[in-house]
C-alpha cells in the first residue's frame, strides 16, 4: 500500500513538474510567480501577510518573489493612504497582460477532464488533496518550505 501511495505521488509530482516547465519556457514565470500574480488579481489590492497566507508561503519567502515580480514590473507596492504602515501590492498593467498570456496554471487536458466529473467527485478529489498536503504538513515547523521560487531548469 505505501509503494502504491509513493507511485500515486510521484505521478503527481512529475506531472507538476512537467507542466511547470512548460509554463517557465512559455512565459519565463513559475507557477508560484503565476498564482501570486492571479492571486493578487483577484484581491485586488492586499496586503503581503493576507497574500502569503492565500498561497501557503512564508512572509520572507513571498517578498523575495513579490522582489522579483516588481523588478520586472509585473506588480508594485503601494503605500496605504489609510495606514502608512501598510503596503498594497497591485498588478501593473504589465501584470494584467502576463496574466492574460498566460495558460492555466494546470494543464488545459487536466482541467477539461476534471470539469466533466460530477460536482461531488471534484469535491471528493480536491478534499482528499487537501487532506493529503495536511498530512505532509503536520509536524513540520513550517509548511511554507514546500512552495518556493526556486529557478525552472
Amino acid at each position: 500500500m505505501m509503494h502504491d501511495l509513493y507511485l500515486a505521488l510521484r505521478r503527481l509530482q512529475r506531472a507538476t513538474e512537467i507542466h511547470a516547465k512548460r509554463l517557465g519556457r512559455h512565459s519565463g514565470l513559475t507557477p508560484i510567480q503565476l498564482l501570486i500574480l492571479h492571486s493578487i488579481q483577484a484581491m485586488g489590492e492586499g496586503t503581503l501577510g493576507a497574500l502569503a497566507k492565500q498561497v501557503s508561503v512564508s512572509q520572507a519567502t513571498l517578498s523575495t518573489i513579490i522582489d522579483r515580480l516588481e523588478n520586472r514590473e509585473l506588480l508594485k507596492r503601494v503605500r496605504s493612504q489609510s495606514d502608512k504602515r501598510k503596503v498594497h501590492l497591485t498588478l501593473t498593467a504589465k501584470g494584467e497582460a502576463a496574466i492574460q498570456a498566460e495558460p492555466a496554471l494546470l494543464p488545459s487536458a487536466f482541467l477539461e477532464r476534471f470539469g466533466k466529473l460530477a460536482d461531488w467527485e471534484q469535491l471528493m478529489l480536491l478534499a482528499s488533496l487537501q487532506r493529503v498536503a495536511g498530512l505532509f504538513e503536520e509536524g513540520q515547523q513550517s509548511s511554507h518550505v514546500l512552495m518556493d521560487d526556486e529557478p525552472l531548469v
